[in-house]
C-alpha cells in the first residue's frame, strides 16, 4: 500500500535523522515494507481499538453519561489529566454544561456565555484551540480552578451532531481536555486522534437519536393502546386513572422523573392538583387547589398574561413552558422555588391541555438532575401525551352526560306518561293545575337534560343558587325514578329545609350533585324496603344537604367514596364536582342506617347575579 510511494521516501531523507542511512532505494523500499508489514498493523489495530472504544458505548445511556464515558476514554487515550464538555442553548446563547470526566457536574458553572470564551472561540471557527498555558490565556477565566487542580494546559475540541429533521438545529459542542503539562505542545496525531474520537462520538449520539425517534414511536402506541383500553373498561374513563396508568408505562422510556397532572377552575381562578407521579414516595398533595395569580406561571399558561420573562431561564412556546432554571426564573413564586429546592427539581415542563380551544387542565413535568431542559423527542412524547389524555378527557365529560342523563332521562318518561294520560281525560279543565305542573316539570327537566349536553363542553356562567329549592326539587325528581323503578317500598322523609341558603355556582353541577347521591343511596336500601330521609341546614359558613338511608357502608367503602375512589360512577362525578365547586363530603353509617352530608360555601353577601331557584310549582 505504501510501496513505490517516492515521495514518502524522498520526505524521509529529508529528516536530520536518516542521514546515517543508507541513500539506496532498495533499503528504503524494505523499510517501508516493514513498517507496512509489521508495525503499521499493529498501530492501527491499537488505535482503531480506541477509536471503537468511543464507537461501542451504549447509545441506551443517557446523553450526559455517553458524553462521561466518551471523555474518559479520550482521557486515558491522550494522556489528559480530565475533560469536559459543553453544548450550545441557541435559546439562551450560553454554553451549559453536559459532562465531565472525572464528575465534576455539581461545582462546575452550569453556563457561560458564548462570547469571551475558548468554547465560544472553537465554535466560531469550527476548528481545534490549543492553550499551551492556561494562567495566560485571556479567553479562559476561571483559573483559580485549575491552579489548585494543577492544570496548566488545554485543547478543545469541536464536535457536531446534525439536525434529523428540516426545522431542528444541528447540536454544536466543545470537548476541553485539560493537562499537568507547562507550556504543553500537541503533536498533530494527538490532534487527529482528538478529532477523530470527537466525530466518532457524534456518531453515538446519532444512533440514541435514531432509537429515541423508535421510541417515540413505541411510546405513542403505548400511550394509545392504554388509554383505547382504558376506554373499553366497563366503569367508563376517569381521566385520573387514565393518567395513573399511563404515567408509569412511559417513565422508564422517556426518563420521566415526577409528573403532576392539574385541573383548572371554569373561571381561571384556581388550580387542583389531581393526580401525581409517583405517587409513593412522591410530593405530590392530591386534592390540594392554588390560586391562579399565585403564580405567574399559571397566568401565562392561561394566557391570562403577557411573557417579560428572560429567555435565558425559561422557553415559552404556545405548546408548552420550560423553566430552564427554576431558581432563576421570574415565572416561579418564591414559595414555588423553595419546595424546588427542598426537592431536588431544578427545570420544570409545563404543558397545557384544551377541550374545544379552552384549557381545561394542564400537565407539569419536573426534572430532578442536573440538565437543563428535557430533549425535543421527550417534549413531542409529553404533548402527544396531553392530546391523547384530552380525548380521554373528551369522553370522560361524554360518560359523566350519559350517566347523569338517566335520572331526568326516567322522569321526564314518567311525567310524559302522566301528561298523556290526563290529556285523554274528557274534562281537562278540571286537570290544568295538575297538567301545567307536568308541563313545567318536563319543561325544567328537558332543559335540564340540554344543559348536560351542553356542558360536555361548557357551562355557561356561575349563578346565585337557592340551595334548599334545589335539593327539594332533585328530591322530586328522585321520587318519580323511584315510581318508575317499581321500589314502593321507600319511604320518603324529607325536611326541615332552610330557605334561607344560597350557593354561588353552576346549577348544573349542584344537580348532579344531588342526582347522584339520591340515586346511590335509593339503590342502597335494601330490598325488604327502608327510608329515604332529606334535609337542609346551615354550619357555619357552609351549606349543608344531608342524605340518610337504610342500609350501612363499610369503612372501606366509606374510606374509598371520600377518596373519589368509589367503584360507582356516580360518587366519582360527585367527588370531582365537590372538588370544582370547593365543596366536601362526610359520609357515617351507624345503627342500620348510612347519611351522607354535602358541604357547599355559603354564598353571604349581596350580589348582582341573578338568583336562580329551579323551581317545579
Amino acid at each position: 500500500m505504501l510501496t513505490g510511494l517516492e515521495n514518502l521516501i524522498r520526505d524521509i531523507q529529508l529528516e536530520p535523522w536518516a542521514e546515517r542511512f543508507p541513500e539506496n532505494t532498495e533499503f528504503w523500499t524494505h523499510y517501508i515494507q516493514w513498517f507496512e508489514e509489521s508495525l503499521l498493523p499493529k498501530f492501527l489495530r491499537w488505535f482503531i481499538g480506541k477509536i471503537d472504544k468511543i464507537v461501542d458505548i451504549d447509545p441506551d445511556l443517557s446523553e450526559q453519561e455517553i458524553l462521561e464515558k466518551a471523555t474518559s476514554h479520550m482521557v486515558s487515550f491522550l494522556g489528559a489529566t480530565s475533560a469536559s464538555v459543553r453544548i450550545y442553548d441557541p435559546q439562551t446563547e450560553q454554553m451549559l454544561s453536559y459532562g465531565s470526566y472525572p464528575s465534576r457536574e455539581e461545582t462546575r458553572e452550569t453556563a457561560i456565555p458564548l462570547e469571551d470564551s475558548i468554547a465560544g472561540e472553537v465554535l466560531r471557527g469550527r476548528r481545534t484551540y490549543f492553550v499551551p498555558n492556561l494562567m495566560k490565556e485571556k479567553l479562559y477565566h476561571n483559573k483559580k480552578t485549575v491552579v489548585k487542580e494543577g492544570l496548566h494546559s488545554l485543547m478543545a475540541i469541536p464536535f457536531e451532531i446534525p439536525r434529523f429533521f428540516p426545522r431542528e438545529r444541528d447540536t454544536l459542542g466543545v470537548i476541553q481536555l485539560y493537562y499537568e503539562d507547562r507550556e504543553r505542545k500537541f503533536s498533530r496525531l494527538e490532534i487527529k486522534a482528538a478529532n477523530t474520537m470527537a466525530k466518532r462520538l457524534s456518531f453515538v449520539i446519532a444512533h440514541k437519536k435514531i432509537l429515541n425517534l423508535n421510541r417515540v414511536a413505541e411510546k405513542r402506541e403505548a400511550i394509545v393502546n392504554h388509554i383505547f383500553l382504558k376506554l373499553g373498561t366497563r366503569g367508563g374513563v376517569k381521566l385520573a386513572e387514565v393518567f395513573n396508568e399511563v404515567v408509569p408505562e412511559l417513565a422508564d422510556m422517556v426518563d420521566l422523573q415526577s409528573c403532576a397532572l392539574f385541573s383548572v377552575g371554569p373561571a381561571l381562578d384556581q388550580v387542583v392538583l389531581q393526580a401525581g407521579f409517583p405517587w409513593i414516595g412522591g410530593y405530590h398533595s392530591v386534592g390540594k387547589a392554588v390560586p391562579v395569580n399565585s403564580e405567574l406561571v399559571y397566568e401565562l399558561l392561561l394566557n391570562l398574561r403577557d411573557y417579560t420573562g428572560d429567555s435565558r431561564y425559561e422557553v415559552v412556546t404556545p405548546f408548552y413552558i420550560l423553566i430552564v432554571d427554576v431558581k432563576r426564573s421570574t415565572l416561579m413564586s418564591e414559595g414555588n422555588k423553595r419546595f424546588a429546592k427542598r426537592h431536588g427539581i431544578n427545570s420544570v415542563l409545563f404543558i397545557p391541555l384544551k377541550v374545544g380551544g379552552e384549557i381545561t387542565h394542564f400537565m407539569a413535568f419536573d426534572a430532578l438532575d442536573y440538565r437543563k431542559r428535557y430533549r425535543e423527542e421527550e417534549i413531542r412524547v409529553f404533548l402527544f401525551l396531553g392530546r391523547e389524555l384530552m380525548k380521554a378527557q373528551k369522553m370522560e365529560q361524554l360518560d359523566d352526560a350519559l350517566h347523569d342523563f338517566k335520572n331526568p332521562a326516567i322522569a321526564t318518561a314518567g311525567f310524559a306518561r302522566r301528561l298523556k294520560s290526563l290529556m285523554r281525560k274528557d274534562d281537562l279543565e278540571s286537570s290544568r293545575e295538575q297538567i301545567e305542573k307536568y308541563v313545567d316539570i318536563l319543561l325544567e327537566e328537558t332543559s335540564r337534560l340540554q344543559e348536560l349536553a351542553m356542558g360536555v363542553y361548557a357551562v355557561g356562567e356561575e349563578q346565585v343558587v337557592d340551595f334548599s329549592r334545589t335539593v327539594e326539587n332533585r328530591v322530586e325528581i328522585n321520587k318519580e325514578v323511584i315510581k318508575e323503578l317499581l321500589r314502593q317500598d321507600v319511604m320518603l322523609k324529607q325536611g326541615p329545609y332552610d330557605r334561607n341558603l344560597r350557593v354561588k355556582c353552576h346549577s348544573v353541577h349542584m344537580e348532579r350533585v344531588f342526582d347522584n347521591l339520591l340515586n346511590n343511596a335509593t339503590k342502597a336500601i335494601p330490598l325488604r324496603g327502608g327510608t329515604l330521609a332529606v334535609r337542609t341546614y346551615a354550619h357555619g359558613e357552609w351549606a349543608c344537604a344531608e342524605i340518610s338511608n337504610s342500609g350501612e357502608m363499610s369503612q372501606e367503602d366509606q374510606m374509598k367514596s371520600l377518596e373519589g375512589a368509589g367503584e360507582g360512577r356516580g360518587l366519582y362525578i360527585t367527588h370531582r364536582i365537590l372538588r370544582l365547586l370547593n365543596g366536601k363530603m362526610e359520609i357515617r353509617s351507624e345503627n342500620g342506617v348510612t347519611t351522607v352530608v354535602v358541604f357547599l360555601p355559603l354564598y353571604l353577601r349581596s350580589s348582582p347575579f341573578p338568583l336562580k331557584s329551579n323551581t317545579l310549582d
